[in-house]
Order: structure tokens, then C-alpha cells, then sequence
């Protein structure tokens, strides 16, 4: 019982299938420490993260997984859209495509749950509707090449994540590849983000000991 209400106090994360193109010759890169474009786009308060958080951690306590505090990794922005990506403790998710659900469950070796939020700047509404394909890579090895599930969250809202799996402390290097948002859309955003766009972060990485 215990495992099945913290498993529901972290809620339940569907996601459909992202079509990110990670060889897109568009796309531009964007350190860290930088921003760009319009007055960006912004997900979530720091309220929303630490309920995560702390729902994440509730369920590790039962669930044997060791909590990893929340660390954001990078933020940029992009046309308007807020960037910002960070790391958490890795949960099981559940995935829907539309005629089932299938659990998935956090791999043996996996580090943190990244999460991706896209949001408007001002507003701070999330932006979903777009894809993110997220590169890892420490020195020359790449360590790290996967798609980010469209996810669904009660305590972050709409966000992009996935878990994954370092090979040690270290300072490593995060490439986000995001695609443009697929969708009918309001004026305001009729003229941005119509190609592919890369940000880049770095950030220090060190175990849960």
C-alpha cells in the first residue's frame, strides 16, 4: 500500500512518441550562460520543483531508489521560449501510445531523471507540442544520445525527460536538439521557432554517495 500511494503521490507521467531529428542541419548552438532571441519562455516556479522533489524522494524512501537533490543543469532561451534543463531523482514512468500502457522502470546504472521544460518567458505557460533529442558527452565520448518523452506531470506540469545513466563524477557537456513545436498557433508565436535549434550546457556531475 505504502509503495502504491507514493507511486500515485508522484503522478502518473504519459508520454507519446517525440519525432526529433537529431541530424537537423539547422540547428545553432547556445551556451549556458547565455540567451537569445525574444523575451524567452520559462516553465514552472521553484514551488512546483521542490514538490517534485520532495514527492520523488518520498517515493525512493519506499521504493529503495537513493534520492538525488535537485540540480539545475543549464538555462537558455530561444525566440521567446525559455530553456531550462535539470536533473532529478529517476522514478518509474508510465508511458500510453494511445491504446496501452507500459511501466517503465528506472534502469540499475541510471544517475537522475532529465527533465526538459519549455516554457513562454513571460507568461510561463509551458510549450508542448515540440520534440527534444538530448546529447551527453564527457571530453571526446559521447555518453548519453537519447529522445526525451513528451511527459506529463501533476507537481512540474508538461515537460520533456528521460533517465539517465553517467559513468562517474565529472564535468560533462548536455546538447538539447529541439524541434519545433508540430501545432495550430495563436499570431503571437506565428513567426518563431520554425527550425530545429541546439543549446548547449555544462555542468559538474558527482554521484550520490
Amino acid at each position: 500500500m505504502r509503495r502504491g500511494a507514493a507511486l500515485l503521490a508522484v503522478g502518473a507521467l504519459a508520454a507519446g512518441c517525440a519525432a526529433a531529428n537529431k541530424h537537423a542541419s539547422s540547428s545553432t548552438k547556445a551556451s549556458a550562460t547565455s540567451s537569445s532571441g525574444m523575451a524567452g519562455m520559462n516553465m514552472g516556479g521553484s514551488s512546483s520543483s521542490g514538490t517534485s522533489s520532495n514527492a520523488a524522494k518520498a517515493f525512493a524512501a519506499v521504493a529503495g531508489i537513493k534520492p538525488v537533490p535537485t540540480q539545475v543543469l543549464g538555462k537558455s532561451t530561444w525566440q521567446g521560449m525559455s530553456v531550462t534543463a535539470q536533473a532529478m531523482t529517476a522514478v518509474p514512468f508510465v508511458i500510453f501510445n494511445g491504446t496501452g500502457e507500459r511501466m517503465v522502470k528506472v534502469p540499475q546504472h541510471t544517475s537522475f531523471h532529465l527533465m526538459v521544460m519549455l516554457s513562454d518567458a513571460q507568461t510561463h505557460v509551458p510549450i508542448p507540442y515540440a520534440s527534444v533529442w538530448a546529447t551527453i558527452s564527457k571530453g571526446s565520448k559521447i555518453v548519453y544520445d537519447e529522445r526525451q518523452w513528451p511527459m506529463l506531470s501533476r507537481y512540474m506540469g508538461p515537460h520533456y525527460g528521460n533517465d539517465v545513466g553517467l559513468p562517474g563524477a565529472g564535468s560533462y557537456k548536455l546538447s538539447l536538439l529541439i524541434s519545433p513545436p508540430v501545432s495550430a498557433r495563436h499570431v503571437e508565436y506565428q513567426h518563431v521557432w520554425l527550425n530545429p535549434h541546439r543549446v548547449s550546457f555544462t555542468f559538474n556531475w558527482k554521484p550520490v554517495a
